[in-house]
């Protein structure tokens, strides 16, 4: 992969950056900037090698339409303040007001364009189309630096196509990921542990088949746990189940049974009458789920808690491990306890302790961690997935 020392002298050069800061804004109001953090060290260097620095990404799914609500221009607001010197801001990606912007920069300069999702041509199917917006971007600078770990997987204009139109190279950020990625691939450290959650088990079907062979633990929450319990024969109420894959998780269960690795479910449920922030609920064991006073309507929402301390005593004496997808629907308080017991355990690994991207990276900011409280944060949950899967992921094949 070629890194930013390749690239030579970078001053006075313009310098595209595609980072990936894809930040939750709410009435112009950014919660959580970790993702802007990130990239904050190769844009950093650029700066300090006199480069002038042209950052663009992505923001949301405006598919082609502009609207306020997915402007960069908060973001431009909040780089600056964490750089501590102005940003300027181009109202769009590519264009006269792109390159009148650009025309006026300054060595050391930096400069936020609009959403590249603005233009449907840069997620466009038609390889034709990604070309001729990749070019347009590519008239901007001279130098091309691909930083967005979080798109890596995805086969966009800015992130693919471009690469080969300008002297190209990886960030910090993207070198940091894969060399953390890597370890959890790679290294010999145990014990081992894995904890999977979120909503559904295809999202990490292709993930348990790629590291059951590597770990020593298993752990399995969020909605995704319904489906191993209903494997297990145990009835989960109206409870998340993908029921075609009922036969997909009795295989993974014979299979780490055959390897020895230790599958753990939670023996004990939060279920409630209702998906709801205020829903009746409470605590009942995985045998007697249809049991409560909801009967066959209740719904779970979170792990209890005594598997959220079995879930946490096991982690917090791994010397490795993976953590993606929240233990319940963490952003109503009365189901985030297992999400919460779960981060904090994954604070106290004496090895590294590793916290997946996506809704795991929002869970552990929402419920107050600090980001340096673990090894580390991935900013891509989709991108991590697929490397650890053992994909090929487009925006890095294109900076090899």
């Amino acid at each position: 992969m070629r890194t930013l020392s390749t690239l030579g002298q970078l001053e006075s050069k313009r310098v595209l950056l595609r980072c990936d800061l894809n930040v939750p804004i709410e009435n112009g109001v950014i919660s959580d900037d970790g993702r802007i953090r990130a990239s904050l060290p190769t844009i950093k260097y650029l700066i300090d090698q006199g480069a002038k620095v042209i950052i663009c990404s992505h923001l949301g799914r405006p598919d082609g339409s502009r609207g306020e609500k997915y402007s960069l221009r908060p973001v431009a607001k909040r780089l600056s303040e964490l750089l501590d010197q102005p940003v300027s801001f181009s109202e769009d990606s590519v264009g006269r007001e792109a390159s009148d912007q650009v025309s006026i920069l300054e060595n050391k300069d930096v400069l936020l364009l609009e959403n590249l999702r603005f233009h449907s041509s840069e997620t466009s199917d038609s390889e034709t189309e990604r070309q001729d917006f990749a070019a347009d971007l590519a008239e901007l600078a001279d130098v091309y630096v691909g930083d967005g770990f979080g798109v890596l997987h995805r086969k966009q204009a800015s992130v693919y196509e471009i690469a080969s139109l300008l002297p190209s190279a990886a960030g910090y950020l993207v070198e940091k990921e894969l060399s953390v990625l890597e370890q959890l691939v790679r290294s010999d450290s145990h014990p081992y542990a894995v904890v999977l959650g979120g909503s559904k088990v295809s999202d990490k079907l292709g993930v348990i088949s790629a590291l059951l062979p590597r770990v020593d633990n298993l752990l399995i929450g969020g909605g995704m746990v319904f489906t191993f319990l209903a494997a297990l024969g145990h009835k989960v109420g109206k409870s998340l189940l993908e029921e075609s894959l009922i036969d997909t998780v009795k295989g993974y269960l014979d299979q780490a049974k055959a390897l020895g690795v230790n599958i753990v479910l939670p023996t004990d449920i939060v279920m409630a009458s209702t998906f709801s922030a205020d829903a009746e609920h409470l605590v009942a064991q995985v045998d007697e789920l249809e049991q409560t006073s909801f009967g066959a309507s209740g719904i779970g929402l979170d792990i209890g808690p005594v598997s959220a301390r079995v879930f946490a005593e096991i982690i917090s004496t791994s010397k490795l491990c993976f953590w993606n997808g929240p233990m319940g629907v963490f952003e109503f308080e009365s189901f985030s306890k297992g999400t919460s017991s779960i981060a904090e355990a994954l604070t106290k690994v004496q090895g590294l302790g590793v916290v997946g991207g996506g809704d795991s990276a929002a869970a552990v900011r929402a419920l107050g961690f600090e980001d340096s409280a673990f090894g580390h944060i991935s900013t891509g949950g989709g991108a991590s997935l697929e490397y650890l899967e053992g994909k090929s992921l487009p925006g890095l094949e294109v900076l090899a």
